[in-house]
């Protein structure tokens, strides 16, 4: 591959992304025996979330955003992610948006407790935002974010609760 083609994968961009330590936790070759005990560890720090007696991985929230403004503004996308991880309490990693030609923008924050994604339609004032996240972040939070960034009362949100019955089936105690 040419340099070029590289830099459109992102490979050589100072973006700030560490690669995972896929080692850790593994102690023989048989993966299952590492990932059950990773899993029932006491001392594992898992991020899931145990509320109302259910244990899930994180809260996902699928947001749209109706006659907003500002929607083909990159650096605002931007910003209305970093202002999202603020207020959520969550840890970002990365941001990385693309703006279409015509229009639209579509990005990507890398959390530590997960995501915050967008793709917009700005020429009918759309924006489709999903909002996951782990652990002590607090992802309703991004919803009144993104009505102010985007100029709209009109915000509708759709919650799953990922992981929800899978994980405790894998026994992880409420």
């Amino acid at each position: 591959m040419t340099d070029a083609n590289l830099f459109q994968l992102g490979i050589g961009l100072e973006t700030g992304a560490q690669e995972e330590d896929t080692a850790r936790g593994l102690q023989a070759a048989n993966e299952d025996t590492a990932i059950a005990r990773d899993l029932f560890d006491d001392e594992r720090e898992d991020h899931f979330i145990r509320r109302d007696g259910s244990v899930f991985a994180g809260t996902h929230l699928i947001i749209e955003v109706v006659n907003g403004h500002g929607l083909d503004d990159e650096a605002r996308i931007q910003q209305a992610f970093r202002d999202c991880v603020d207020v959520c309490g969550a840890t970002l990693l990365h941001i990385h948006t693309h703006k279409f030609s015509p229009q639209g923008v579509s990005g990507v924050a890398v959390l530590a407790e997960s995501h915050i994604s967008v793709h917009t339609w700005p020429e009918i004032g759309y924006g489709a935002f999903d909002v996951f996240m782990c652990g002590d972040a607090k992802p309703w939070l991004a919803v009144d974010v993104l009505k102010q960034a985007f100029g709209t009362a009109d915000v509708r949100v759709n919650e799953l609760l990922r992981g929800e019955g899978v994980v405790s089936d894998a026994g992880v105690a409420a």
